[in-house]
């Protein structure tokens, strides 16, 4: 899979897509399910301490298709500067079976990605585009993608569990 899942509101995007592109390694609404579909749901499972509150989470198209570009939108709120250090533990599942289980470096991911938004990342609102591209090869199977986001001191910055049925294909049923 390739490098980049996007997840902080700095690599958010570039996070949340990395299992679907790394070999080597949504309208939401605060606290709970913030779209569902019968082929994706996210869930905020953060706490209103968290540095990164997501507002919104929205991508395109609904539902994601493998071997086309994935858009992920992310309006959030930052509570204290994110810098250099921060980091996420992204684990990928598919039923019971541990895929994927990584450490990303957040503001390294940003870079590498060419996010629109890099470290530091000052406290206020931001709004954050990022396209990646699928793999044709996701294998029809569903998925289950957990991520929790650190800061640089530990302290923890953002939640996300988000389950993806790519059996499930636009068209097919």
């Amino acid at each position: 899979m390739r490098s980049s899942l996007l997840f902080t509101l700095v690599a958010l995007p570039a996070i949340i897509a990395a299992p679907w592109g790394v070999q080597d390694s949504l309208q939401l609404t605060l606290g709970g399910d913030a779209h569902t579909t019968n082929s994706w749901n996210f869930v905020d499972c953060g706490s209103p301490s968290d540095v990164i509150q997501i507002q919104s989470l929205t991508v395109s198209p609904d539902p994601p298709v493998p071997g086309q570009n994935l858009t992920i939108k992310v309006k959030a709120f930052v509570t204290e500067t994110i810098e250099d250090g921060a980091y996420a533990d992204v684990t990928v599942k598919l039923g019971l079976i541990k895929l994927l289980q990584k450490r990303f470096d957040v503001c390294e991911e940003a870079e590498k990605n060419n996010a629109e938004i890099q470290c530091p990342v000052e406290a206020g609102f931001h709004d954050v585009t990022q396209t990646v591209e699928l793999p044709k090869e996701i294998p029809p199977a569903k998925f289950v993608v957990n991520v929790r986001g650190y800061t640089v001191d530990d302290e923890d910055m953002v939640c996300a569990d988000i389950k993806v049925d790519f059996m499930k294909r636009p068209g097919g049923g």
